[in-house]
C-alpha cells in the first residue's frame, strides 16, 4: 500500500509534493571561524630613539610587520599601539596590563616608526611584541 501511495505521489508531479511537505525554517548561512580573527598589526619595540651620546625614552621605535618602506608607513601614523604584558600581582581580576602609544612619525627608509606612549616603555620591554592598532582610520 504504501509503494502504490508513493508511486501515486511521484506521478502527480512535484507541486503537490511541496504542497505536502511541512514548510523548514529557513537556515542562516553562518560561516564559523575555527581561529579567532586579528583586528590589530603585529609589531616590535627596538628600543628607545638615540644618537651617538644620547637616548631619548620618550621616543620609542617600532617595527611593524610588512612594513618595509617610508611610503608604507604612512597608513600607520596616528594608529593606536598597546604593550600588552603580564604582571606579578593581580588587578581589576586580570594579571595583564597594558600600556597604550601612538604613531608619531616614520623613522628612516626601512619602516620602522616612531611612536609616544603615555608612559616611558621600560627597556624590559625592548625586543617584546606590540600591537598596532588599526583605529583611528584615516580612509
Amino acid at each position: 500500500w504504501l509503494k502504490l501511495f508513493q508511486c501515486s505521489l511521484l506521478l502527480s508531479g512535484p507541486l503537490e509534493l511541496e504542497a505536502m511537505a511541512p514548510a523548514a525554517p529557513a537556515k542562516k548561512a553562518v560561516k564559523k571561524t575555527k581561529q579567532p580573527v586579528r583586528l590589530y598589526a603585529k609589531g616590535v619595540i627596538l628600543g628607545y630613539k638615540g644618537s651617538k651620546t644620547n637616548s631619548y625614552s620618550t621616543c620609542t621605535l617600532i617595527k611593524i610587520d610588512g612594513v618595509r618602506t617610508k611610503e608604507d608607513t604612512q597608513f600607520y601614523l596616528g594608529k593606536r599601539i598597546a604593550y600588552v604584558y603580564k604582571a606579578k600581582t593581580e588587578m581589576k581580576n586580570s594579571k595583564f596590563r597594558v600600556m597604550w602609544g601612538k604613531v608619531r612619525r616614520a623613522h628612516g627608509n626601512s619602516g620602522t616608526v616612531r611612536a609616544k606612549f603615555a608612559k616611558n616603555i621600560p627597556p624590559k620591554a625592548f625586543g617584546a611584541p606590540c600591537r598596532v592598532m588599526l583605529y583611528p582610520s584615516s580612509i
